[in-house]
Parts: structure tokens; sequence; C-alpha cells
């Protein structure tokens, strides 16, 4: 199968990296022949006040880089530091499109309106569905971190 876009951007936290995750980067995968990952800095992670602690940047890094090995498509990716909600959408002429959950598919928006006052073609949107837990509610690292369910889904 030929993929859709030469070159996707996809970004996240991907801290407690489940199955939700695994949706949104197979999907980017599928669509992009390269696939750049934004993955948050520790320092845009601490501007999030999450309700929860979150892994540092190099476990995160880790366990992606684990992922995509045994996936296959780590040669596919270009992983780098996302230390704001653009990233290199901003900046890198070689991305095609942004693939997004249904959760951050407002920030893909923002992101075409800064890209349009900048004089640059805004980027088509690839939406993920949002991967559902036992309960019907989305899986998530805060529901994860506070053990209302597993990095399945199971509830807890």
């Amino acid at each position: 199968m030929k993929n859709t876009f030469e070159t996707v951007a996809v970004g996240g936290t991907f801290d407690l990296f489940h199955k939700g995750h695994r949706a949104l980067l197979r999907k980017a995968f599928k669509v992009g022949n390269r696939v750049l990952i934004g993955l948050c800095s520790d320092d845009f992670v601490k501007k999030m006040r999450k309700p929860h602690g979150i892994a540092s940047y190099t476990e995160r890094l880790e366990e992606l880089e684990k992922l995509l090995k045994k996936r296959g498509v780590l040669e596919r990716a270009e992983i780098s530091p996302l230390d704001d909600e653009y990233g290199l959408t901003l900046s890198d002429t070689r991305i095609d499109a942004i693939v997004v959950s249904a959760e951050t598919e407002p920030r893909a928006h923002k992101i075409n309106e800064k890209r349009k006052s900048l004089g640059m073609a805004p980027l088509p949107i690839v939406e993920v569905e949002m991967v559902l837990s036992e309960d019907l509610y989305p899986i998530s690292s805060t529901r994860i971190w506070f053990e209302e369910i597993d990095r399945e889904g199971n509830l807890l």
C-alpha cells in the first residue's frame, strides 16, 4: 500500500504509553512514509500543569523508540523534543500533513491558523478517533495514572 503523504507530523507527551498512543502512531505510519514525532520536552510538560507526575523525556523517549523498533518503523521516524504546541509545523517544509487524535484536533486548527498568518499553506489534518476503554470513555494517561484503567483500557 502506498502512503498518502511523504512526511507527516504527530506530537504528544506519550506518557504511560497506551493503546490510544499506539493507534495514533499506527495511523501516522499508515498515511506517511516519514513520520516526524514531536515528543513533549520536560519543560513543556511542566507548563501543561498535569494533575499527576509524568515520566522524564528520556524515559518516554526510550519507551517510544522501543515500540517503534518492535513495529519495524523506527527507521521511518524522526523524534525531536517538542517545546511548544507548534513544534516543527511552522518551520519544517517537509511536512505534508498533521496527524492528531480527536482530543488534540483543535490544536491542529490552531497550527493551521498560525501557518496562514505566516504566509504558509495549511496542512491537511488526519484525525484519529479516540480509543475507548471498557467503560466507553477515552483511554488517557491521566486515567491510567489514577488507576481507573490499565494501558489497554481495562477497568481496574
